[in-house]
């Protein structure tokens, strides 16, 4: 008797999950504190004391350039700010997004080019968001997340280019979330986080070129057909 042990759903690679679960452990370390649940009193004022010590501040950033000293817990904001959202709300689109965009892309990237995706789009978008005048602090996951986006957009420009086809429908989706957040900006005004997540994306994007499976080699034959 043949028996059938396919999963019904489609398992998340690995390295999605690795992302992942640091960002879902901190969220519930936070909300247990801010609801109460577990370190008394003074867990109330967790998630405030994680944004401070883990968020990416461009005006610390800037003195230490002009002062050329790098602490190494300052320098290490650039890359621990994805990890702590803002509310359990952030923290449960960051993850939706997360384990959507990264499987998509992870069943094409190898684990390393995810990774490296992910890292990329971090700091990308800390460096973009320095330019920002008077910037707040920069917290959550949604810079790296673009990233997975833009890797997402170069699989699809890859795919829409082998059959002919007109590749700047690959940009539909980052240019639908950009159009939401311009009209949720111009009616409850937004902040200027949207510099952080537009370089993730591009960052994303361009380093998929090289990292993604053929990717140089399809580079190669794109300039060399022109």
């Amino acid at each position: 008797m043949h028996s059938d042990h396919t999963s019904p759903l489609n398992p998340i690679p690995p390295v999605v999950w690795a992302i992942l679960l640091p960002l879902v452990a901190m969220e519930v370390v936070l909300s247990a504190g801010g609801s109460g649940l577990v370190g008394g009193p003074g867990a109330v004022g967790w998630r405030l004391e994680a944004l401070q010590r883990f968020s990416f501040a461009p005006q610390i950033m800037t003195m230490m350039i002009e002062a050329r000293q790098f602490p190494p817990e300052q320098l290490m904001r650039a890359v621990t700010y994805p990890f702590v959202n803002g509310s359990f709300t952030q923290t449960l689109f960051v993850a939706v997004f997360l384990l959507a965009l990264g499987k998509m892309v992870g069943e094409i990237f190898r684990w390393w080019a995810v990774v490296a995706v992910w890292l990329a789009a971090t700091l990308a978008g800390a460096a973009a968001y320095m330019a920002v005048p008077a910037a707040q602090p920069l917290f959550g996951g949604y810079p790296p997340v673009y990233g997975l986006i833009g890797a997402f957009t170069y699989i699809l420009w890859a795919r829409l280019g082998a059959v002919n086809a007109n590749r700047y429908r690959a940009f539909s989706l980052i240019g639908f979330l950009l159009g939401i957040q311009l009209v949720f900006g111009l009616i409850f005004g937004g902040s200027w986080t949207w510099v952080a997540e537009l370089a993730g994306f591009a960052a994303g994007f361009l380093l998929s070129f090289g990292v993604a499976p053929g990717g140089w080699q399809r580079l190669l034959v794109t300039i060399r057909s022109r």
